[in-house]
């Protein structure tokens, strides 16, 4: 099967504008989402669970390969994926330290939701 992903040249515009200091406008962020909100202030790098889920995914590559994890297209994985996030999850407020199991947590939950999609586009 041959997918082709056309992509739009026009820019969204939701007809709102900020101008700044400087003279420059841009749209406003009403209703879009703030990424950077998930990261705590005064929290070091090493320690914010986005660096740490960073790190998972990369040991995960080594392990399995890169981006293996998106080939699971089936309720048997989306189950697996789904009692992996519960058994770390258990883990984590059990304050298990073999591992970062808070990582693994959000890791299992993303490729659930991403395998729950993949069924859903069937």
């Amino acid at each position: 099967m041959c997918v082709i992903l056309v992509v739009s040249r026009k820019i969204k515009d939701s007809g709102k504008r900020l101008k700044y200091l400087s003279g420059m406008y841009r749209d406003t962020t009403d209703g879009k989402p703030d990424f950077y909100l998930l990261i705590p202030k005064g929290m070091p790098y090493e320690q914010q669970l986005l660096t740490r889920c960073g790190h998972h995914m990369a040991e995960g590559a080594k392990k399995y390969s890169e981006r293996n994890w998106e080939q699971a297209n089936g309720i048997e994985e989306l189950e697996r994926f789904k009692s992996s996030a519960f058994r770390h999850f258990m883990q984590w407020l059990t304050e298990e330290n073999d591992e970062d199991h808070a990582a693994a947590v959000v890791f299992n939950i993303n490729a659930a939701e991403f395998v729950k999609w993949k069924i859903s586009k069937e």
